[in-house]
């Protein structure tokens, strides 16, 4: 059906939020982070401009994630978060002619999760709102073939969760979610600094530690950079220097949870599907798959050849704009790709 404003796909993440428009592909990737006035709770900024503002608002002003394990924790916020981001993108004509609207969801969620997602939706101004499980959107995304008669196995390490399915002829065989991503990552490196060199650091302090010299695997050569915080000893602010080592072993904990739970998913697989998957690989998105090493750890703990997808930061959303392309094909052949209501 013809629409006068743009259709849109919605990786609603707990690191970043990414938009697919209908026919125009990916338009808009923003931090998941929202500033609001503490009293009237209007919202005063969204995305980079409010991530830069964590940990340095005065007291009027609140600067925070409004979604935890990639589910909605503020509802309130999340849903003017997604009212101006529609508007944004569609203009004023949003208000009238409203757009039809998929939001991905962890395959762990609950029902009350799920309510919540799809109401947040409508409640921005989306004339329908459909779900798609985070596994299905990320091998759409990474081009898998997930309609023929053979496995495929995608491993997604968003912001909040790590999303691990086996995928066959359109549905999902099995599935794990685990409540695990790059801010449990982050506070792992925050604690690890706290304990270790008695240094207090942000959270914003702790994902540039990661992004600079995080990795999975031992590197060819370690890294090391300098880390400002505030010495909890003489209460002063402090600079340490760390190494890619010291990070790997602050990270270890959490990243060997993610590859213990994609190790039990290969363990209850079907043979047929397995066979299948050691044939194709394992493809590894979300942000967590740009982590060096991330794709050798993985390989190295389950013998099975690991990939990373093309684009694994905007996978989950392009695989959630397609489904939404494909949306009248997959009610008339009831797929179990979409919740559709």
């Amino acid at each position: 059906m013809f629409s006068l404003v743009e259709d849109l796909g919605i990786d609603l993440g707990t690191a970043n939020i990414v938009i697919y428009a209908r026919n125009r592909g990916v338009i808009l990737r923003e931090p998941s982070v929202v500033a609001v006035a503490k009293d009237s709770r209007r919202v005063l900024a969204v995305g980079e401009e409010a991530r830069l503002m964590l940990g340095r608002t005065p007291g009027s002003i609140v600067a925070s994630r409004p979604l935890r394990d990639g589910v909605i924790a503020d509802y309130t916020v999340t849903r003017e978060m997604l009212s101006l981001l529609i508007s944004k993108i569609c203009g004023r004509k949003a208000r009238i002619f409203k757009p039809m609207v998929v939001v991905c969801i962890p395959s762990g969620a609950t029902g009350v999760e799920k309510r919540a997602a799809r109401d947040a939706a409508r409640a921005a101004g989306a004339r329908e709102a459909h779900l798609i499980e985070e596994p299905m959107a990320a091998a759409i995304g990474a081009g898998l073939p997930i309609a023929s008669a053979g496995g495929n196995m995608v491993v997604d390490i968003g912001g909040g969760t790590t999303d691990v399915a086996v995928i066959s002829l359109g549905g999902i065989v099995l599935s794990d979610s685990v409540r695990l991503g790059g801010t449990r990552l982050d506070d792992a490196i925050a604690r690890y600094i706290r304990r270790v060199h008695n240094l207090a650091i942000g959270e914003r302090t702790a994902e540039d530690v990661k992004f600079r010299i995080g990795s999975a695997s031992p590197l060819e050569t370690e890294l090391t950079t300098e880390v400002r915080g505030l010495d909890l000893i003489s209460g002063l602010p402090r600079t340490i220097t760390v190494s890619s080592a010291e990070i790997r072993e602050a990270m270890a904990d959490p990243i060997s949870q993610i590859v213990g739970r994609v190790k039990t998913i290969l363990e209850h697989t079907p043979p047929e599907l397995a066979a299948d998957i050691i044939e194709r690989g394992v493809t590894l998105t979300g942000g967590g798959a740009l982590m060096p090493g991330m794709d050798q750890l993985l390989e190295r703990s389950t013998g099975v050849h690991v990939q990373v997808a093309d684009d694994p930061m905007t996978s989950v959303a392009i695989g959630t704009g397609r489904a939404l392309e494909e949306l009248p094909t997959l009610r008339r052949q009831k797929q179990p790709v979409l919740m559709v209501d």
